[in-house]
């Protein structure tokens, strides 16, 4: 049967049409070899599959007690394997197009405090190598609301400090500038000066941040440190990069920042992914509303 075939050539095309990351393409290769190998048991391929067949395996991966979130996200996979299937001619109908994604709960993203963001970023001591590398690490994650894996991927010529800009490159190779305030800037360049040039082996590294051996940070080596920090701070909350970038996009509208504006630092294709944050701020407002209001 042809599934590697068909499979690897839809890979190819998110990789190099769509541009699509390495992680995200595996993503979609783990989902869619879980709904290939459900068709095998059926004798069936890619081409031959019905709807009721594709909503067999949906139903089979709700029974394994799968998350909504899960099979939503398994059957986007597999929708987009139809349209390339039917935009190259390779089957007449897509099976997918009446089916319904499974309802997602809607959870608003954690967020902290900017009493403990403060908290958080004053635990590293900028008087150490590593103290001043992390100082400047967790200030530009929050000045920037960049995703980790931006940040651990910027080099040094991503960085232009005088004008307070950092150059991103974000999903799908897509590049946007991001203003970052005057603790960042100092912080970092303080870091570029003293602690970077100790910690690097090579003079032809241009990673911005670098780990004890000279190379680029990783993002298990990051999310270690960020743990180590959060306990230090005693935060009773669970503290993630994600966290932090949830904490920046919230406490920027909080303060007045427009929703387009959020949506471009943040990388957002969609506004609507945006737009989440606008129901914490609101939560914000209710609770000034009801300690203030004399009738509420």
């Amino acid at each position: 049967m042809s599934y590697d075939k068909e499979l690897n050539g839809f890979l190819t095309y998110l990789r190099v049409e769509r541009g699509l990351a390495k992680n995200t393409v595996q993503s979609y290769r783990y989902d869619l070899e879980q709904y290939a190998s459900f068709l095998k048991g059926k004798g069936l391929t890619f081409t031959e599959a019905s709807q009721s067949v594709i909503f067999s395996f949906l139903n089979e991966q709700r029974q394994q007690n799968l998350s909504a979130r899960t099979r939503s996200r398994r059957l986007a996979a597999i929708r987009s394997l139809y349209r390339f299937l039917l935009q190259e001619g390779q089957v007449a109908a897509d099976p997918t197009e009446n089916l319904s994604s499974p309802k997602l709960e809607k959870n608003l993203p954690r967020v902290l405090s900017e009493q403990d963001v403060d908290l958080l970023l004053s635990q590293p001591n900028p008087g150490t190598v590593i103290g001043l590398r992390d100082k400047a690490m967790l200030e530009l994650l929050y000045a920037s609301g960049m995703r980790i894996s931006e940040m651990l991927g910027l080099d040094t010529d991503h960085l232009n400090l005088d004008m307070g800009f950092v150059r991103c490159l974000g999903k799908g190779s897509r590049e946007r500038l991001i203003p970052i305030g005057e603790v960042a800037c100092r912080c970092l360049k303080e870091y570029l000066s003293r602690s970077r040039l100790k910690l690097r082996k090579k003079s032809y590294e241009r990673a911005v941040f670098l780990n004890n051996h000279g190379r680029r940070l990783t993002r298990q080596g990051f999310w270690k440190i960020l743990k180590g920090y959060a306990e230090k701070a005693k935060i009773n909350k669970e503290i993630t990069p994600h966290v932090l970038r949830h904490s920046f996009a919230t406490h920027l509208l909080e303060n007045g920042a427009d929703l387009r504006a959020v949506q471009e630092m943040l990388g957002h294709a969609d506004i609507s992914t945006t737009q989440i944050y606008t129901h914490l701020s609101q939560g914000k407002l209710r609770d000034v509303y009801e300690k203030a209001h004399p009738r509420s």
